[in-house]
């Protein structure tokens, strides 16, 4: 194709042959004035001149429409991924989320740009001749070639269409980098328009700059052309540090193998071949078999040997108008990729009803729970002992009670309790640390912190609140059957194990020491036969005072002498009074067991819901969030276009 230039077109005029000074050109023709460096300088002043006088020509007008994807699988993605990142800024830092945060940025920015214009950067090393296929591709002498290097040193673009301007901006590529292609017509170009080409400086250039330039264009554009020469296409810069990781985005790249004219048809399809192994060693599928990669093809750009090809293969690329989107979906799949270690382990994290019930348990034998039913049911048949028992045995329980006091009870009473404290307090600590461990099984590290913080500041003051919670009920705080009070008469649970006086340790649980206060104004339930024992109870001690008294009398001489039946009222209330005694115990074996399993029960369920609120349901929240958030990672991954 011949090129069209603006000095030409302005002056009207070319140069015959020699001595007979200018001629006039018909305006049909197309002649290049470049018969010599001064020529081609002058032609590059005019151009920058005509450029500065007049906007470029895919500024005037609308821009195109933007991407409409709400059809599409992307869309559900990308909101998945930005809810996704809004529920882990406050578990993740921020450089974690920083590549999912960039790509929900551009994508937003590429929606709103044209849909009907393709984006396709042309890449490659030094020397690989990518300027001169961008120059082959556009139809005219766009970007300098030469054998300087670097020879581009900034971007420069090609558009076959208006609109495009919003594009090109977000490149920052300026007015006096943008270039219209020479078009014949046909229907290759025809199926170009839309398409939007950009050379790149070097990849490998010496200058950091340009290196930066490729790096940042590359992470923007729709498509890469990745031009690579017989000398370089198995460059370790090129694989490990482009092709390898923009695996993922194969389908939206074309490796063309260029100045396949050095070589024989027999070394070109060898290197092809070789190429193609390469890429499948990087990543990217090479389109065989029907399944998605990159594009992979020979041509000679100086020659124009299969750069027709390239041509048509661009033209149904950029007519398909689907690079930008698969593009944004490859770019999801890269970040979802990055962002799997923080998101997705072996194992189903979570508590089970086994992992709870064993919490419960460590917090029950912690507080006590075992014991003070215990003690509920030994204060119950104390309680029936004084209102039934014989008024002689309980005087001489009395005097041994008081006996003990001040003795080696008072000092297990004074010492006990620092290291029972202790040992309460790590149980608590330890029920809390199972319980984390059972809950971050199979998290990953981020959200396995994020419950662990959960359960130990929930952990913080539960020692102090189950101490409460016994305290309470050792103050009758509880109620218990028929409107009578709680345990609170029995000084164990969690004011005991806890390290509150009063209490000690037996056989590693809490249990009440003798001596030691009762709860005020608490007393045991009483059935409705203690009347009627009680009543019982006093006349077996009436009939011994009413028998010794007989006897007595008869001894003294006011009574006449008659031993018999004095001696048989006496002996009947001796016998009688710890007979009933004996009985009441019987029948209040039964009570006081379901009295004391009562009082384990309600100081179980009390000690359960302090450890439920404090620790169980933070950490429970924590999991449902994590549950939250994989859910939309798997909504991010689910849908992927590009295999990833």
């Amino acid at each position: 194709m011949t090129a069209v230039t603006d000095q030409g077109r302005d002056h009207g005029q070319g140069h015959g042959p020699e001595g007979e000074g200018p001629v006039e050109v018909p305006a049909g023709d197309v002649r290049r004035w470049d018969d010599g460096l001064i020529a081609r300088r002058a032609a590059e002043v005019a151009q920058d001149r005509l450029e500065a006088e007049r906007p470029p020509q895919d500024e005037p007008g609308p821009e195109a429409e933007a991407y409409a994807m709400s059809g599409s699988a992307l869309r559900p993605r990308l909101d998945a991924l930005r809810e996704l990142v809004g529920l882990s800024r406050a578990r993740l830092d921020g450089s974690t989320l920083a590549e999912a945060g960039r790509v929900l940025d551009e994508a937003s920015a590429r929606r709103r740009l044209s849909a009907r214009h393709t984006v396709v950067a042309v890449a490659g090393a030094t020397g690989s001749g990518k300027s001169t296929l961008f120059n082959a591709l556009a139809g005219v002498q766009i970007s300098d070639t030469g054998l300087r290097r670097p020879t581009t040193s900034a971007p420069i673009a090609c558009s076959w269409t208006d609109g495009a301007a919003g594009l090109l901006d977000r490149l920052a590529i300026p007015g006096r980098l943008r270039r219209r292609p020479v078009q014949g017509g046909t229907a290759v170009d025809e199926a170009l328009q839309g398409l939007v080409l950009v050379d790149l400086p070097d990849h490998d250039s010496a200058a950091t700059g340009h290196r930066e330039q490729v790096d940042r264009v590359l992470a923007l554009v729709d498509a890469v052309i990745w031009v690579v020469d017989p000398e370089k296409y198995a460059d370790a810069a090129l694989h490990e540090r482009y092709l390898r990781p923009l695996a993922g985005h194969a389908e939206i790249s074309f490796v063309v193998l260029n100045q396949i004219d050095r070589l024989s048809g027999e070394a070109a399809d060898l290197v092809l071949d070789d190429l193609r192994r390469l890429l499948d060693e990087d990543g990217m599928a090479v389109g065989e078999h029907g399944e998605p990669g990159a594009t992979v093809m020979s041509l000679s750009a100086l020659t124009g040997a299969g750069v027709g090809d390239l041509r048509e293969l661009l033209g149904r690329f950029v007519q398909d108008r689907t690079a930008a989107a698969r593009r944004l979906s490859a770019d999801v799949d890269a970040a979802a990729a990055r962002l799997r270690s923080v998101y997705v382990a072996d194992g189903r994290p979570g508590l089970g009803e086994r992992a709870r019930d064993e919490f419960t348990e460590r917090l029950a034998e912690a507080v006590g729970a075992a014991a003070a039913g215990q003690a509920a049911e030994r204060e119950w048949r104390r309680n029936a002992n004084r209102a039934c028992g014989t008024p002689w045995l309980r005087l001489w329980r009395w005097y041994e009670s008081t006996r003990q006091l001040g003795g080696l009870d008072l000092m297990a009473q004074v010492l006990a309790p620092p290291e029972e404290e202790l040992t309460a307090r790590q149980r608590v600590e330890q029920a809390v640390r199972q319980l984390a461990d059972d809950a971050v099984d199979g998290l990953p590290g981020p959200w396995a912190q994020a419950v662990r913080e959960a359960a130990v500041n929930g952990a913080k003051g539960l020692p102090e609140a189950l101490d409460d919670l016994s305290r309470s009920a050792q103050t009758g705080g509880g109620r218990g059957r028929g409107g009578n009070t709680d345990t609170g008469s029995a000084p164990v649970g969690p004011g005991a194990g806890l390290g509150k006086r009063g209490s000690t340790s037996v056989g590693g649980k809490s249990a009440p020491v003798a001596g030691a206060p009762a709860g005020r104004g608490a007393r045991p339930p009483r059935p409705a036969w203690w009347p009627a024992a009680v009543f019982a109870q006093a006349s077996m001690t009436l009939l011994q005072i009413f028998g010794g008294l007989w006897l007595l009398g008869q001894i003294v001489g006011v009574i006449e002498p008659g031993l018999l039946t004095p001696a048989l009222v006496m002996l009947a209330g001796v016998v009688g009074g710890p007979l009933v005694e004996w009985s009441c115990a019987a029948a209040a074996r039964g009570p006081a067991r379901r009295y004391g399993q009562e009082a384990e029960r309600r100081l179980r369920e009390a000690a359960a819901g302090c450890g439920r609120a404090r620790v169980l349901d933070p950490v429970a929240a924590e999991l449902a969030r994590y549950r939250e958030v994989r859910e939309r990672y798997v909504t991010v991954t689910e849908f992927s276009t590009t295999g990833a």
